[in-house]
């Protein structure tokens, strides 16, 4: 890689020094792409963009000048420091905004206030700024598409074009707007840039205080845009700060120290302007990422910007530290209907505060911090109370000597074709990925199975808050059925289903993993519909979730050898009751004998109806790499910065042993969160070979997710093996897929944790499989007390790394390019204990069986490092597992 740094001796020079890494090109959003919402346009007849003198109009005429003052000033007035700085966070619907929240939430001692850009009109925000002084400054995020576009950043416009006498700090296209506002013209790069690292040289101004600058200063930034100001159509009003040092990206994870025999000198004109700031208002903007993960010295940019702010404020006589008390009172907040249905970001959870300022200003300027939708009738959840009691017996180290997780799961739940049972199965605890295997079919009293099917609302009547709604039935262990409509939907449901239930903590003293008993089932993609997304292109022939309820299963504790028998039961229930069925399966395992048979009890069934002898790919391959050029397009013109485009193979099956199916992928592709589900009366099975860990949620309160981007083959030999994951773990392309993801897991984690507690202790590290190397990273975080279980799963639903970056945009553009619905590939599978902990897995590597037909789901991340050919292969690679277990497993029962 090509790295050259010219220091620059003097201001002057820096600002005089316009590089030309842009082509200009007219960048026109696509016309079929809708705005987010249908009241955009609406919402912002006052943000009309009719011509470049319009863009320079100041309304306010004591706001000119006042930037120079400030900056000459500050640096001779003492530093005012206040107790803490209240930020406005202007989210343009991106999925990086909450890294924002968190560290600000950090460098000022309370956290930031959200609002989306069409959340509130311009009076209203005139209101808050102004007449209720509530905010120090204002902080705009990242977000897909171009400040051309008022849809794009919405109320961000009048922001930076009137507020001239309050802080802002524009990040991506919060600094593309700032230009764009003041005259600038916002171009496309030279190329575009995602998940991908340069080092940056800047004039030492204010925000870049005690940074170090240029090439080898350790300064390295992440960039995620595809767009940029073009530096000689910058006014006199804004003045460059930054550039990268060379229009070369580096790696994630190369060390500091470069070699400087690999570098080739360039020239001031290569370089990509990275900072401005208007030189008479205290408006700044970035065009890098300072929250990404990978970004040195982040969290240091922004708490320059609270200096600035102190500074500030400190400075303006017309502003003192007591005038900074809120003067509002409660009932004009809570009569404000769109702060109202916004009220919940912080609520009272674990974010505390000592003194009366801080605790005014949380309770009215709250928002929620990822839209908790129907959090407000949290409190009026009715369903019938649940006080439940836990049985369970330990057999130490039996597991292995009776044949292991497969022979029980065959001996005690594989007669009758394996009906209404399930196995989470941790058939690959190598290096210690997994520890625990849990299984059970029907059986106890508390039995239940639940199913979940969309509505078929058209996508203009469906709300973020429920998706339009849905049927549920509920079968119970009698058998018997009922169907309701249900408004809300399925995450609420199950919300109050898992809060209605009382327990008493002794019972499960004891136990090393986290599942008693409780929910075991799956939530399809399509469910994304009750987590934000505007409507679902494609409608799913299966399910969109089905859960079993679990009162009887077994856990398997591989590390140690042991078993454990739990049954779980209403405590007004009679002993004999309680312990039966602990006590005939405990009996059952003590004396099983190790089995030498490899194939379940039911036999193969050929009967003489006609099947493909292969699957059959809903796309052929030169279509799939037409949609593949086609999301670089989208990416090229800033509407994504990763898409991770999917698609289906189909094969018809007859009356395979969907049991035996599942034995085979098990034994070939063994995996940490692998799983069998078969819901009988939905004529459903669902074989799963994943290594993706979604989301987790222990008994501490910890959320983890393990996101998976970058996969490669495994070599013929152990050197070709070696060299492959070597290609792997040091490819820039790969990195980038890794970074996009673990930064949206980051943001997602961050909407529901602690404040400064979302951490990654693992990144990109490289994980072995039978077929595939994969680069693997962990994400962890403390949840915050006042949340609950369904709460986490919906602020991250569906996971990261099936979607792509900005995860709402991405997903209506893989809706308007995919031909059908994913169903419950890239969905999760896991349980819901009935005290609120979980574990789901990413659905991939997965046969889906239904009705006859067997359909394999596979896809990949693109992004503009992508080659469309190799998409394609990387596509097959990972479907070929799954394929090929049906395949081989069909052939050799005919054999048989």
């Amino acid at each position: 890689m090509n790295f050259n740094f010219n220091p620059h001796s003097n201001y002057s020079e820096i600002t005089s020094n316009y590089p030309e890494s842009s082509q200009s090109i007219n960048i026109n959003k696509p016309q079929f792409i809708s705005s987010i919402k249908a009241t955009d346009i609406t919402k912002r007849d006052s943000i009309q963009v009719s011509s470049h003198d319009a863009r320079k109009v100041v309304l306010s005429s004591q706001m000119e000048g006042l930037g120079t003052r400030f900056i000459e000033k500050s640096l001779s007035k003492p530093k005012q420091k206040l107790e803490f700085i209240r930020t406005l966070l202007i989210d343009n619907y991106d999925s990086y905004t909450y890294n924002i929240y968190q560290e600000l939430s950090v460098v000022n001692g309370l956290p930031p206030v959200v609002v989306r850009n069409d959340e509130w009109t311009w009076e209203e925000a005139c209101y808050y700024i102004y007449e209720e002084r509530a905010f120090d400054n204002i902080v705009i995020s990242p977000g897909p598409g171009s400040p051309a576009c008022p849809a794009d950043i919405g109320i961000c416009f009048k922001l930076l074009l009137e507020c001239g006498d309050i802080p802002i700090l524009g990040v991506c296209l919060g600094h593309q707007a700032l230009g764009y506002v003041h005259g600038a013209n916002v171009v496309h790069a030279f190329e575009p840039v995602h998940g991908r690292l340069s080092e940056i040289q800047h004039n030492g101004c204010k925000l870049f205080h005690d940074i170090p600058s240029g090439k080898n200063s350790g300064f390295k930034v992440v960039r995620y845009h595809s767009l940029v100001i073009d530096p000689k159509s910058l006014p006199k009003e804004l003045i460059p700060l930054a550039w990268t040092c060379s229009t070369d990206t580096i790696s994630s994870l190369v060390d500091q120290k470069f070699d400087q025999s690999n570098y080739v000198e360039t020239t001031p004109d290569n370089k990509v302007l990275m900072g401005i700031m208007h030189s008479t208002r205290p408006h700044y903007g970035l065009q890098f990422h300072p929250e990404s993960i990978a970004t040195c010295h982040g969290s240091r940019i922004f708490k320059n910007f609270r200096e600035i702010t102190e500074d500030f404020w400190g400075w303006k006589d017309s502003c003192s530290v007591n005038d900074r008390k809120l003067k509002y009172n409660v009932a004009s907040w809570l009569l404000s209907s769109k702060l109202y249905l916004a009220c919940m970001q912080v609520g009272n959870g674990s974010w505390e505060f000592k003194d009366n300022p801080r605790r005014s200003y949380l309770s009215f300027l709250d928002t929620n911090p990822f839209d908790i939708y129907e959090r407000a009738n949290s409190s009026n959840l009715r369903n019938d109370v649940k006080f439940l009691k836990l049985e369970w017996r330990k057999i130490e180290n039996l597991c292995s000597q009776i044949g292991g997780a497969k022979n029980i799961f065959l001996e005690l739940f594989g007669d009758e074709k394996a009906e209404n049972t399930f196995w989470l199965d941790s058939s690959s605890t190598e290096k210690r990925r997994a520890r625990f295997s849990f299984m059970g079919g029907k059986g106890g009293s508390l039995w239940k199975q639940i199913t979940f099917r969309l509505s078929d609302l058209d996508p203009s009547e469906i709300t973020s808050t429920s998706g339009g709604g849905g049927n549920i039935t509920i079968e119970n262990a009698q058998g018997l059925s009922t169907t309701t409509f249900l408004e809300e939907g399925c995450f609420h449901f199950m919300n109050k289903e898992l809060q209605s239930i009382h327990y008493d903590e002794k019972d499960f003293q004891g136990l090393p993993f986290e599942f008693y008993g409780g929910y075991v089932g799956y939530l399809g993609y399509g469910l994304k519909v009750e987590c934000g997304a505007p409507y679902n292109q494609h409608k799913a022939k299966t399910p969109d979730a089905c859960f079993f309820f679990v009162d009887n299963l077994i856990a398997i504790d591989h590390s140690n050898d042991d078993i454990y028998v739990l049954n779980l039961h209403d405590q007004t229930t009679k002993t004999k009751t309680k312990t039966t069925w602990v006590n005939d399966v405990y009996q059952k395992l003590i004396t099983l004998k190790p089995s030498s048979t490899t194939l379940p009890k039911v036999q193969y069934l050929n009967n003489n109806k006609k099947t493909e002898s292969t699957f059959l790919s809903d796309k052929s391959e030169e279509q799939y790499i037409k949609d593949v050029e086609k999301c670089q397009e989208f990416i090229k013109d800033g509407e994504s910065y990763e898409l991770c485009l999917t698609t289906q193979m189909r094969k018809k099956l007859g009356d395979s042993n969907r049991l035996g199916i599942y034995l085979h992928l098990r034994e070939k592709n063994p995996a940490p969160y692998a799983a069998w589900l078969n819901f009988s009366k939905e004529d459903l099975t669902i074989c799963c070979s994943s290594p993706e860990r979604f989301l987790r949620l222990d008994r501490d309160g910890v959320l983890e997710a393990k996101p998976i981007k970058g996969t490669i083959a495994r070599g013929s030999t152990p050197h070709e093996d070696y060299m492959l994951k070597s290609q792997l773990q040091h490819s820039e392309k790969d990195q980038a897929e890794n970074l996009m993801i673990v930064d949206l897991l980051r943001n997602d984690l961050g909407r529901v944790c602690d404040p400064g507690s979302v951490h990654v202790p693992r990144l990109m590290d490289v994980e072995s499989y039978a077929t595939v190397h994969t680069m693997v990273s962990t994400v962890q975080g403390k949840k915050r007390s006042n949340l609950t279980a369904i709460d986490c799963v919906r602020a991250a639903f569906p996971g990261g790394s099936m979607t792509g970056a900005p995860k709402l945009r991405s997903m209506e553009l893989l809706d308007s390019l995919e031909s059908c619905s994913r169903g419950i590939y890239s969905g999760c599978i896991g349980f819901f204990s009935y005290n609120q902990t979980f574990d789901l897995n990413i659905v991939i590597r997965t046969v889906v069986v239904h009705q006859g037909e067997a359909s394999v789901g596979a896809g990949g991340a693109i992004v503009s490092l992508s080659s469309p050919q190799e998409e394609y292969k990387e596509m097959v690679l990972k479907s070929r597992a799954p394929v090929n277990s049906v395949l081989e497993y069909e052939q050799k029962s005919v054999e048989q």
